[in-house]
Parts: structure tokens; C-alpha cells; sequence
């Protein structure tokens, strides 16, 4: 029996007094909208002195890689962006994370239906960056004081994150703590398992110098980088309620977009193309995140100019005087998903996904290089 096989159709249950639920989507796929390639100017380099950083923020990257080397000496087969065990001829991968800081602009603006679609989408994309389907979810809830009307709008997004996923929301926990959290607020924590038969699954070995990088472009910010976004947002004056210069919408509401969701968008390319490498670009950015799954002795060459970086992200460098080296280290940059394929599978690459442009190559050297 495959993996997908046994969980299908399995009961969803919540504990910490909620109600037993159940949620099974039927599969759909996703539309896209074809826009024309074009290049696309670099970001310009700013001055830097006396700019703010995650680390200024309160964030400490090279603690969490400290951290995480610490831990493979316990564990060694950890590192990369989800774990698999063998099950039957396939793999069961899974993955956990949060939506971090994200929710204190959740609790302040008011607006508690999208933070489910993020905590969701941050679990989902890490497990497909090795080919995996998704299959079922669980969701942790905590807070001081429940308060009902607002964990159903959280759980509403679930519901809907896992719609876009096509993969069932299994069951989950809420865990009332008084005394623990500030009122109002809430911590969100989520895990998703999925599967890929073992001849199928992408882990970035048979990456090879010459073969082409590719991007998705992100919806925002997603959900990493929020602690200096607020930042960003203290030190400039900026108000949650103003109109935000990057769009029509408030700055709050505007920064609350929701991940994208790129399950159905990569296993439609998987189904077309060989893909070598997918890399969900998340804490850490681009430095942190591509080198994960290319091999050593290898390095991304990367331009610059074959995108427009998001004016939200312009705009977070200015108003911080953030330097370009700590805006690609703690931010997407305006890519959301990277996808590395022979020079042969490019235009197979973008027939599928329209949306996805060419930003670089891989060569030999190391970690992540810069151009223009």
C-alpha cells in the first residue's frame, strides 16, 4: 500500500475541548495569468551606515545556525527543508514551522483570517521542495484567555490554507495557558506530512554547473523577516492604519498578505519537467536557503537584473537604510520559490508557469554570487 493510499480518508480529530472536524478537498488545479518576459532592473545599492538588521531587531541568524549545528551533532541526518522516512516504495516527508512575528500585526490590526493560510503555506512548500505531495495537516493553537470568535477566524484560514493545498486538515490542538501569553494574543504552530514515491524525489543531487536557475515570484513578505519589518515600521514613524506607499492598502492589511502556496504550481511542474532543486526561499533568504540543496563545490550565480524587486521591499531598505547584503539575508526579495533544471527544460519551465522567470545559473564555487 503507498503512503497516500494508507492516510487517505483518515478521521480528523481536535483536542484541548474543540470539536472533532473533518476536511477533504477535492483536488483543483490552479489558473495563471501569462504576462510577457522582460528584464528587469537591479535594486540599487543604498548607503548603509547606521542602517537597522534583523539582528537589531532582535533576531540572531547566526544563533540559529549555531543552534541547528549543535543539533546535527546529535542528529545528523537533519538540514534540509523537510524529513523523510521510507514507506513502502515511497517517502513520507514532513515539516513543521510558524508564522512568527507576522501575528503581533495580526493582533493589532484585527485581522485574524489569513495567519492560518501562512502557518499552513510555511509547512506545505517546505515538503514539496522535494517532490512531495501534501497529504494531511495539524494545527497547535495556544493562548492565555480562548477566545472563540478569534480561533475560529484563525482555523478558518487553516481550512482555506489547506484548500490551496489539497491536502486534508487532519486535527489539531488547542491549548488554552493563563498567564502565559499576553491578552489577545496567540501563538500558531503547524505540521504537515506528504509523499513521493522514491524514484521520484528531488533532493538537489544531480544538480551540475551550467543548469538554470529559475524563480516564482512571492506574494510579500510571506512570513519570515516581520520582527524587522516592525522595526522598520517604529523607527520610520510608520503606522499600521497609513496608506501604505507600496499599494492602495493600509500598511497593516498590506503586510498581512498571505504566503503564496506553491503546491499545485510545482507538482504541475514535476508532472512536465525534471526538476533538479527546489529551494522555498524562507528565514535566512538567499544565502541561507539555496545553498541547502545545491551540492558543494558548486555556487548560484544570481542577477540581479532579471527581476524588479517589489516596491514593498524597496521601500522596507529606504525607510531602515537596510543594506542590500542584509535585505537578501532576511528577505525574498519579491522570490518565493526557486527552481533549479537543465538548460534544455527551461522553456518547459516557462510554458507551465508563466509567471516563473530565468535569474541565474549555477557555476562552480560556492554559496550564493551577486551580478548585475
Amino acid at each position: 500500500m503507498s503512503a497516500a493510499a494508507f492516510f487517505r480518508s483518515a478521521p480528523c480529530q481536535r483536542t484541548g475541548g474543540e470539536p472533532s472536524c473533518s476536511y477533504a478537498p477535492s483536488p483543483q488545479r490552479a489558473s495563471h495569468r501569462r504576462s510577457a518576459a522582460r528584464p528587469r532592473p537591479a535594486l540599487r545599492a543604498r548607503a548603509s551606515a547606521g542602517g537597522l538588521s534583523y539582528k537589531d531587531a532582535g533576531v540572531d541568524i547566526d544563533a540559529g545556525n549555531e543552534l541547528v549545528r549543535r543539533i546535527q551533532k546529535l542528529n545528523p541526518n537533519i538540514g534540509g527543508f523537510s524529513g523523510m522516512v521510507p514507506f513502502g516504495d515511497s517517502f513520507l516527508v514532513a515539516g513543521t514551522d510558524g508564522v512568527g512575528t507576522k501575528l503581533k500585526l495580526a493582533f493589532d490590526v484585527g485581522k485574524h483570517d489569513t495567519v492560518g493560510i501562512d502557518l499552513v503555506a510555511m509547512s506545505v512548500n517546505d515538503i514539496i521542495t522535494s517532490g512531495a505531495k501534501p497529504m494531511f495537516f495539524l494545527d497547535y493553537f495556544a493562548t492565555g484567555k480562548l477566545d472563540v470568535d478569534t480561533a475560529e477566524q484563525v482555523i478558518k484560514g487553516i481550512v482555506e490554507g489547506c484548500r490551496q493545498s489539497d491536502c486534508t486538515l487532519m486535527g489539531g490542538e488547542t491549548a488554552e495557558m493563563p498567564g502565559f501569553y499576553s491578552p489577545g494574543e496567540y501563538d500558531l504552530a503547524g505540521f504537515a506530512v506528504g509523499s513521493v514515491l522514491q524514484s521520484r524525489v528531488i533532493d538537489g543531487k544531480r544538480i551540475a554547473a551550467g543548469d538554470a536557475v529559475l524563480a516564482l515570484p512571492s506574494s510579500g513578505v510571506h512570513s519570515n523577516g516581520f520582527s524587522l519589518v516592525r522595526k522598520v515600521l517604529e523607527v520610520s514613524g510608520t503606522g499600521l492604519g497609513d496608506a501604505a506607499p507600496w499599494s492602495d492598502d493600509s500598511v497593516g492589511r498590506s503586510l498581512l498578505t498571505p504566503t503564496t502556496i506553491y503546491v499545485r504550481d510545482v507538482l504541475r511542474l514535476t508532472e512536465a519537467v525534471d526538476v533538479k532543486g527546489l529551494v522555498h526561499m524562507t528565514g535566512g533568504g538567499f544565502p541561507e536557503n539555496i545553498p541547502r540543496v545545491v551540492p558543494k563545490g558548486l555556487a548560484t550565480r544570481v542577477s540581479r537584473g532579471s527581476w524588479e524587486v517589489p516596491a514593498l521591499f524597496q521601500w522596507l531598505q529606504e525607510a531602515g537604510k537596510v543594506a542590500d547584503e542584509e535585505m537578501f539575508r532576511t528577505f525574498n526579495m519579491g522570490v518565493g520559490m526557486v527552481i533549479v533544471v537543465a538548460p534544455k527544460d527551461v522553456d518547459a519551465v516557462l510554458q507551465t508557469l508563466p509567471q516563473a522567470w530565468v535569474m541565474g545559473k549555477i557555476v562552480e564555487g560556492s554559496g550564493v554570487e551577486f551580478t548585475d
